[in-house]
């Protein structure tokens, strides 16, 4: 079965390395994740913050802190703005994007005790967005990092950070039409994916064991996810059977509505006039950063609805998955997007396809969300002629 074993607690870390360490550094300070370096000169209104690669590392103890499986993966949830991951010296992956998921699979390289080392760069570059706005480009890993261990056929862990679960729903009348799709690696012959989704309080409301990586149902007289007023989810869940036993399994939660923007009424849920009123939220904090806890972000979930509002513009950039969590269990709308801003790069757009791509696949099972955002004032430094990128979901 698959684990999953945060391991943010006691990172060694340095600003002053030059280098990739290859063992566990002795005289490096000891941090626990979420971390940035940018907490105090990101905010003190100097302008000058430092912008830089910082070195990372984790001893890890196979027999204590890695449950035994067939293949382990490294995920990172954020490492703003680009990363590099090595594993007892040798190097395994490079990643573009500070708010985006994603993963390495460290298999091959674990040992007795394993060094793990992350050298994370914010500098300035002509590549990676974001290179100009108005906020501060934390530099830190600043979100969980995790140990996932798998069997050998499993779930996808590979593509764009995604879940490996995909939900549409669609409403036909009082009833609700879903697919769920998952993504698979190395399915044998005679293994059997158990579909179920279950209500909002755990009942069974359909199920079905399929050779495929596709599976439909209908839910009758479904409730649909309805904003504040009733911001109803279902969960879906994935089985990979072999021999009657369960080997790997996925979940996901999701909301079944309708919607759409007309230029006369505005925003239409489920069929009635829903009037949008909000706010854009970033993700800091005074003294904090980007290094938010889960209590801050549940905080400042309260303060958007205390204040009364229905919809976030969530600036500028992927958030953290358990923001997103809160969105869909409080019933607002949201604009997710991605920190395609201010000033086109020539030597950026891979970089905007990539987080595009990122955003949706991570994110697609999310009922709050309504708009992906692409860009956001790109003609504000240059005037330049706007290409066509095209993103495909999932």
């Amino acid at each position: 079965m698959r684990t999953i074993t945060n391991i943010n607690r006691k990172w060694a870390f340095s600003k002053e390395s030059t280098s990739v360490p290859g063992s566990m550094p002795q005289n490096w300070c000891f941090v626990s994740l979420p971390h940035t370096w940018n907490a105090l000169d990101g905010q003190d209104g100097g302008g000058d913050f430092y912008r830089g690669t910082c070195y990372y590392a984790k001893e890890i103890d196979t027999y204590e802190d890695i449950p035994t499986a067939d293949k382990h993966y490294l995920e990172i949830r954020g490492a703003n703005s680009s990363a590099d991951v090595f594993v007892g010296g040798e190097k395994l992956a490079h990643h573009d994007g500070g708010y985006s998921t994603w993963r390495v699979d460290i298999t091959k390289y674990i040992t007795d005790e394993t060094v793990i080392d992350i050298d994370v760069d914010n500098a300035p570059n002509d590549r990676v967005y974001p290179q100009m706005a108005d906020f501060t480009f934390y530099g830190g890993l600043y979100r969980n990092v995790n140990l996932i261990g798998v069997a050998s056929t499993h779930f996808d862990l590979d593509y764009y950070g995604a879940p490996g679960i995909k939900v549409t729903p669609e409403i036909a009348g009082n009833d609700a039409n879903v697919e769920i799709e998952v993504y698979t690696k190395a399915l044998a012959d005679g293994d059997v994916i158990r579909y179920t989704v279950f209500d909002k309080e755990g009942n069974v409301v359909a199920t079905a064991d399929s050779a495929d990586n596709k599976a439909n149902f209908k839910i009758d007289n479904v409730t649909l996810w309805n904003g504040r007023k009733n911001p109803y989810l279902y969960t879906a869940t994935a089985e990979m059977i072999r021999g009657g036993e369960v080997i790997d399994n996925v979940k996901t939660r999701f909301g079944c509505r309708a919607f759409k923007i007309d230029p006369e009424r505005g925003f239409i849920l489920n069929g009635e006039e829903y009037p949008l009123r909000g706010v854009s939220r970033h993700q800091d904090r005074l003294g904090i950063g980007n290094a938010l806890l889960p209590e801050h972000h549940k905080e400042d979930i309260d303060l958007i609805l205390e204040v009364g509002a229905t919809t976030i513009r969530l600036a500028h950039y992927q958030h953290d998955q358990y923001f997103y969590d809160l969105c869909d269990e409080t019933g607002l709308v949201i604009w997710a997007e991605i920190p395609y801003i201010s000033k086109h790069m020539p030597g950026g757009r891979e970089n905007t396809v990539n987080q595009m791509k990122e955003l949706i696949a991570q994110n697609y099972n999310h009922p709050s969300i309504f708009v992906w955002g692409l860009s956001n004032e790109i003609t504000m430094k240059d005037e330049w002629k706007v290409g066509r990128i095209i993103a495909r979901p999932y």
